[in-house]
Order: structure tokens, then sequence, then C-alpha cells
């Protein structure tokens, strides 16, 4: 019965989101056919038309996640499919004034858009209702070793209380094993957060058993091991782990990519950073652009380039120290560039000279990545591949977002790389860009983002 329940719940999730994007697509059909018949074929040639917006619509959608309804915050489900709704029709429109051999007039289209993120607005409002009314939140046990870090991660947790809610908390070195076990038996799931293996390998095998969902926190290790080859041996399984990093063959594609995408970047760019450079030097005459000591591949030093953002010497004697929020050293003008990301476009030279990539982990100060070291010294693994512009903790987290969350995600990308995947983060990078989160500094408090 409980799974004929979960299979309706998502057939019904699947038919609303089918319904949003068939909305979406007859405003377009609907401009189409009134506004640009230039551009129209045969019949068949119609369906082709009609299946490339709808092929745009989707791929566009779940690059840009769109339709994790439930998953994200409503705000961002509804950014995303006014984004993917911008983007697709911007393709459209070139290949209908490919078809029609003219630029055609743009204004219905952006006329349509707008209508269309207003369908995608109410679509993702309805769906995200309905959801919850099908998916309520899951009760909870969390299980923690360190009471600093599972109260973090409660109050986390807590606050998408729409998906979870924490009813208990259990320190593993107060109760005993067998009576957290039972605790276990009245709830729906368990948060394990990182605590002794042994421990958490009984409770992994208990929950198994029970059929109890588990919600985890992985160590650096269990993220190393994540994409480990298997093997036979004779009559026994080996988890084998290359631990090589990137293939000659995935170094020479990325390469590639790096020098074609810079390249044309730097080109349509180079408007936006004369702008820039003027506005830099108008406000207070000092330099234009700033270089900074940082980190990449095996530890190789560079400086990388950027925009200057701050007074002149900024940082004066203090010595390194992380952008906070409100930072009094930031000018007028760096304000809006670091919330536009217009401050990183010179990193495009670092790309071309091959000092960084396009996607990678991005890259840390030696002095800021030495305190790091002193508490977690794995956070070199990062140096496994080249500092990138653009990065997955960048995208999936935030500027203030600790350095060991960071280096878990960038151990992510790093065990995962792939050229599709650095695809897909140039891609969703475009989506964090005015998303204020991913530039906000860290507390004023700390020098840098390590607590």
């Amino acid at each position: 019965m409980l799974k004929t329940f979960i299979k309706i719940r998502k057939s019904v999730m699947l038919t609303i989101k089918a319904l949003i994007v068939s909305a979406i697509t007859l405003v377009f059909i609907e401009t189409w056919v009134n506004y640009y018949t230039n551009s129209l074929f045969d019949q068949n040639g119609n369906y082709l038309v009609v299946f490339s917006f709808v092929f745009l619509l989707i791929l566009f959608g779940s690059l840009f996640s769109a339709f994790k309804i439930g998953i994200y915050r409503l705000s961002e489900i509804i950014y995303s499919f006014s984004l993917s709704v911008f983007v697709t029709n911007f393709m459209m429109y070139m290949e209908l004034s490919l078809i029609a051999r003219e630029m055609l007039d743009p204004i219905y289209l952006i006329i349509s858009t707008f209508i269309q993120a207003s369908v995608g607005f109410v679509g993702a409002v309805c769906a995200n209702t309905i959801y919850f009314k099908l998916y309520p939140p899951k009760e909870l046990l969390a299980i923690f070793g360190d009471d600093q870090a599972g109260f973090r991660l409660i109050t986390r947790m807590n606050q998408i209380h729409h998906r979870f809610k924490i009813m208990r908390g259990v320190n593993i070195n107060t109760e005993d094993v067998e009576k957290i076990k039972m605790l276990i038996d009245k709830y729906e799931g368990v948060l394990i957060c990182d605590i002794d293996k042994t421990v958490a390998n009984k409770l992994y095998s208990y929950c198994y058993a029970h059929q109890k969902r588990i919600y985890m926190m992985p160590s650096v290790t269990d993220i190393l091991i994540s994409k480990s080859h298997q093997i036979q041996i004779g009559d026994t399984v080996v988890i084998m782990g290359k631990n090589l990093g990137l293939s000659p063959e995935q170094r020479f594609f990325k390469r590639t990519l790096d020098i074609l995408v810079s390249g044309i970047m730097l080109v349509f760019a180079s408007p936006f950073m004369l702008i820039t450079a003027l506005a830099i030097k108008l406000y207070d005459g000092g330099s234009i652009l700033y270089k900074q000591e940082r980190l990449t591949l095996n530890g190789k030093h560079f400086y990388v380039y950027k925009f200057r953002s701050m007074i002149e010497n900024a940082e004066g004697k203090s010595g390194a120290v992380l952008a906070s929020k409100s930072d009094s050293r930031i000018t007028p003008v760096g304000k809006f560039i670091r919330a536009t990301r217009l401050d990183e476009l010179p990193q495009l030279i670092n790309v071309l000279k091959g000092d960084m990539s396009l996607v990678g982990p991005r890259p840390e100060r030696p002095e800021i990545a030495e305190q790091y070291y002193e508490n977690l010294p794995e956070f070199a693994y990062r140096l496994k591949t080249k500092a990138g512009l653009t990065g997955y903790a960048q995208l999936y987290g935030k500027y203030n977002t600790t350095p060991a969350d960071k280096l878990k995600m960038d151990l992510i990308y790093i065990e995962s790389y792939s050229i599709w995947l650095d695809i897909k983060l140039l891609i969703l990078t475009f989506k964090i860009l005015f998303m204020k989160e991913s530039t906000e500094g860290i507390d004023q408090n700390k020098k840098t983002a390590e607590k």
C-alpha cells in the first residue's frame, strides 16, 4: 500500500511539472504563430520547432534545478523557472530568425517571456503547495558525537521545517548504542552526523534492516571512496580507488575547453571590462587591477588578477583577512562589481595563461590555507586539480561556507570530474550571478571562514 501511494505521489508531481511545461509551451506557440509567421514551416517542420522549444525548456529547467520542487526554496524554484524561460526563448529567437533568414522583432518574444515567467510562478507556487500536502515533513532522530557540530546541523535542518522535523537529538558519547536503536524505532528516519565509524556502521546496519531512511554527513573518506571502482578477485569483491586526479585525456579536453571558452568570453566581456576599469579609475584614481598570490595545482603559487573592489592597500599591516559583511574597505564601485561578479573577469587572463581552469576549486591564499591545514590537513586535497574561475563549492555553497564543507564539495567535483560536468557547472554559473547568498561575506568577528 505504501509503495503504491509513493508511486501515485510521484505521478502527481510529474503530471504537474508536465502541465507547467505544456502551459509555457502553449504561450510560445501562440506568440510564434501570431507574430512570427515568416518563420513557419509546413506541418512536420513546425512540430520540430515545438519539439526544440520543449527540449530546451526541459534541458535548461533541469540544469537550473527548476523542477526540484520541494527540495529547493520556492523563491529559487521561481527564479530558476524564469531563467530557464529566458534562456530558452533567447535560443528560440535565434532559431526563428535563422528560419526566417532575418533578425526578427524580439518585442513579442520578450512579452511572451514575462507571460511564461508568470505561468512558471503560478505553477511553482501550486506545485510547491501540493508537494508538501503529499510529502509531509519527516520526523527524524539526530545522532551526533560533537554537541556543537550536532546542534549546528540540527539548526540548519530545522530551517527547512517543511521537509524535516528533528524530534530529538542524542550524543553518541553519552547514550548506549542499544538504547539509541530503540529510539530509532520511534521515528521515520535518522540524521547521522560525523561520528565514529564503528558505531556508525552498527547504526547503518540497524536502519537498513528496519527500513529506516538515513541522512548522513559524509566524511572526507566517504567522498574519496564514493567513486571507487568495484573489481572481482576470484570470489572476493574489492573496491579500488585510483587517487590519480585527472587522466591525461581529461586534462587535454579540459585545457582545450578553457582556451576556447575563455577566449570567446574575453571578446564578449571586453566592453564591460573597459567600463569597469574606467569606473574604478574615475572613483579614486587608484590602480585598476589587483593581484594577489594564490595556490593552484600541486600547491603551485601564482598571481590571480581581479578588478580592485577595495580601497588601496586595504589589508595594510593586518595581513590576509577575508571580506566581511558590510566591510568598510569595499568601495561603492567595488560593491557593485562584486555583486555582479565583474571583479572576477580579469581571471579569464589567468585561465588563458594556464594558471587556472574555468572550473575547479577556488584558489586560496597561501597564508589562509596554512591556517586551515592546522585543523584540516585534508584541505590540501583540493590542489589535485587546477584552481577554477567557478567551482562546485561556489555553485552549491556560499562565500562564507566553512572550509570543511568547501573541501567536501570540491572533492565531490574532483572525484566526479567529466567534461560534461564542467559544461554543466559553467551553465549553472549564470544562475548564481545575482544570488546574494553566494557573494555574502563572513561575520565581522572572524578573520577567516574557518568557524
